[in-house]
């Protein structure tokens, strides 16, 4: 079982949850952080971290959240490992919610 960052995290990009993960298992894109799920020991640190509830346990992703189960497979092959605590980005409040953010996810 792994967790799974869903869209919410898009453009929010909080990093609180990396901080407390204990097998650094966090990836970082331009504007959104994965989990590796072969590297997740599903822990359940991060998902009470995660100020936008952006973070699901792979059992209880929502239907319309599925695509993020393969986007963080593939994506944290490809980005670089987050192990530290990074400011969010300024206009991550007004990105909270918003729905259909996967068409500004920056590869």
């Amino acid at each position: 079982m792994t967790f799974v960052v869903g869209e919410n995290c898009i453009k929010c990009k909080h990093t609180d949850c990396v901080e407390v993960c204990p097998v650094d298992c966090f990836y970082e894109g331009p504007n959104f952080l994965v989990i590796n799920p072969d590297e997740c020991i599903d822990c359940a640190l991060c998902e009470p971290e995660c100020p936008v509830s952006a973070i699901f346990s792979e059992d209880e992703l929502p239907e319309d959240q599925a695509v993020f189960l393969e986007l963080n497979a593939e994506l944290s092959q490809v980005w670089p490992n987050i192990t530290e605590i990074k400011d969010a980005p300024a206009d991550a409040a007004d990105w909270d919610g918003v729905p259909g953010k996967l068409q500004h996810l920056e590869r």
